[in-house]
């Protein structure tokens, strides 16, 4: 059955809402009327918000601070209040990269994108649902995949790429329906979305039968549901299939509906339904009828938006044509002037272009051939200048789908570069000198009759060589599982190949929670190495020192320290002896490149810097220190 929350449960918290005092257990109801309201009853979810709003004033809690964000950027949204949105979601943004398990922060993401997207800010919401498919790629999650296919059929649709919006639309509907036993009211809502897509693709390529029934399935589950906060635009859009369709007793229907539907507030949906209403009845003769709906349209313009010329130029031209009919010549002719001065006003060459129409056709049944032909050579001078409007609109809708293909192309190059790098990363990660000798000392114990040691490291070293396999085939671990992998890597260097001429210390930083905290897989190993072989390797008895600590932008500092020869010496021996492992080498190298890529920076950022470590009352060599800038996700690892 679907989780949404029925009546009863809704009037039984609100009567809990009343009796109750303590400001947390106020604050637990309140999210989950709100979180209900929000896609039901916007007054109502506002007058939540409000006390929702006030006690987080009194009380410091970060978890429902998060969730007040999102539900206030949501609502906000809902009301068209598009600016406020985007304020409260980029509040939400933030509070869950500091706190949010993988699936809040992919979730955010998509919110945020689509209000992004709601302001015209489409590089922005790309740059959004490019983070929250790295997220879903790492942490599979069916519902958020959907809504994330969902979020990018509508980039396209933007871009006006109908193909391809058509197709994501397409795959969002069946991942989401894979969840159809458990429904939320925010699956219903993505469900809504990809109706409705789907509908305004149709409607797009005059698929008028196709595009109703696509808006007839948004209009069915809003109902179904409640969900009335945008059902004044769905029952529009229905009317206007319908009316494409030439049948005026459907597109009538949902027009009156479109009028009045309770809950939502957008005074453009219910303009346009009364316009279109207007239209209906002046085609069906009832002209008093006709104007009276017209005026409302207006108003409801008006109230929209001041200078909503478009559709002012429209009202007027159709009041031009009412008027022709009643033989109010002069008043048409007034109307037809204003609707010019609206379309010329934002240089609509087809409203224009159809007013000189009007007029030619106008003058020509009139006799006067004369104005008739002016206007007409004015009609084909407009007509032209459209024709090079579309023309312009459809070049650079073709550069944007070039622009964004070629983004899509170097995303996608840039995960197939870390992929192979991935791979390289492992071929060159274990120094064959490292393994030689583990399993050179594995043996001797064998042979030395020591069965108990041979077989307590034989069983450590197959243990990091197995997760060594298992962590290729990821491109996220836990820092915890990290520091694991460097803790058991070390232990056999130590008793085996060094044989406790060599020890090592790894510190965390306490405000690291390194179990949540994800990290590149074996990201560090390579600087462990490195100092192992070019720093320690020739010395009697060497020490390592791994530390981790926050840094900011989302990113951890780790420290590999080393009371080696130094880089200098190290060099001098590797020219006099090319067996002193020339390993830099691949692995530190391979690894910067990941980091680059992962960082997704120029070329010439820095994020590993190596400093020679000097003794300060000689002078010389002590070591090295590496310092690496690991970029992070929090997670909650399953």
């Amino acid at each position: 059955m679907p989780t949404v929350t029925d009546t009863r449960t809704l009037a039984r918290w609100e009567r809990q809402l009343e009796q109750m005092e303590d400001d947390r257990q106020r604050l637990f109801l309140l999210d989950q009327l709100v979180s209900h309201y929000a896609y039901t009853d916007t007054n109502r979810a506002e007058k939540g918000l409000e006390e929702y709003h006030q006690i987080l004033e009194r009380e410091d809690l970060p978890d429902f601070r998060l969730s007040f964000h999102r539900l206030k950027a949501f609502v906000e949204n809902q009301l068209y209040r598009f600016e406020k949105a985007g304020l409260h979601i980029r509040q939400a943004l933030k509070l869950v990269q500091e706190r949010g398990d993988v699936q809040q922060q992919a979730s955010v993401l998509i919110e945020c994108a689509g209000i992004e997207m709601n302001l015209h800010n489409l590089d922005e919401s790309a740059e959004l649902l490019e983070k929250a498919t790295r997220l879903l790629k790492a942490f599979p999650d069916t519902s958020l995949e959907a809504r994330l296919l969902c979020r990018r059929g509508y980039m396209h649709l933007h871009v006006g790429d109908y193909s391809q919006a058509i197709e994501l639309f397409m795959e969002a509907g069946k991942k989401l329906r894979r969840n159809q036993t458990s429904f939320s009211l925010s699956d219903y809502y993505f469900e809504c979305l990809i109706y409705s897509g789907t509908g305004k693709v149709f409607e797009q390529n005059n698929e008028w039968e196709k595009s109703a029934e696509a808006y007839e399935k948004v209009v069915s589950v809003c109902e179904k549901l409640g969900m009335r906060t945008r059902l004044s635009w769905h029952y529009l859009n229905a009317g206007n299939a319908y009316l494409a369709l030439d049948d005026e007793e459907k597109a009538e229907s949902f027009f009156k509906k479109a009028i009045d539907a309770p809950d939502d507030s957008s005074p453009l949906a219910r303009a346009s339904a009364y316009a279109n209403l207007g239209y209906l009845r002046f085609q069906s003769g009832q002209f008093e009828d006709a104007k009276v709906l017209y005026d409302r349209a207006e108003q409801g313009y008006k109230e929209w938006r001041s200078d909503d010329y478009y559709n002012f130029a429209n009202i007027d031209r159709w009041r031009a044509h009412l008027y022709l009919e009643l033989d109010e010549v002069d008043q048409a002719i007034e109307y037809f002037v204003s609707a010019f001065n609206y379309a010329e006003a934002i240089e609509d060459y087809k409203q224009i272009s159809g007013i000189y129409k009007d007029m030619a056709t106008f003058y020509a049944s009139e006799g006067d051939f004369k104005n008739a032909y002016e206007y007409q050579v004015l009609y084909d001078e407009y007509a032209e200048k459209y024709a090079e409007q579309v023309n312009a609109r459809k070049l650079l809708e073709l550069e944007v789908k070039y622009e964004a293909g070629q983004k899509k192309q170097e995303a996608e190059l840039l995960r197939l570069q870390a992929t192979q790098l991935q791979l390289k990363a492992l071929r060159a990660q274990m120094n064959p000198h490292f393994m030689f000798n583990a399993l050179n000392a594995i043996q001797h114990y064998i042979t030395s009759n020591e069965v108990k040691y041979a077989s307590k490291y034989l069983a450590k070293f197959a243990k990091l060589m197995r997760k060594a396999l298992e962590y290729s085939n990821l491109e996220l671990i836990s820092l915890e599982e990290e520091i694991e992998f460097l803790r058991d890597y070390l232990s056999i260097n130590e008793k085996l190949r060094f044989e406790n001429r060599l020890s090592f210390e790894i510190q965390v930083d306490d405000q690291i929670e390194e179990d949540i905290m994800g990290v590149p897989t074996m990201i560090i190993q390579p600087y462990v190495e490195n100092a192992i072989e070019h720093g320690i390797r020739s010395i009697g008895k060497g020490k390592i020192l791994i530390s981790f600590s926050l840094l900011e932008d989302e990113n951890i500092l780790c420290v590999v320290e080393d009371n080696g020869i130094g880089r200098e010496r190290s060099r001098q021996l590797q020219e006099q002896d090319q067996e002193f492992v020339n390993h830099r080498s691949l692995g530190t190298s391979i690894t910067e490149k990941r980091l680059q890529l992962l960082h997704q920076s120029k070329a010439d950022a820095l994020f590993v810097e190596t400093i020679d470590l000097k003794d300060p009352e000689t002078g010389k060599a002590a070591g090295t220190r590496v310092e690496i800038s690991i970029p992070v996700v929090e997670v909650k690892l399953k």
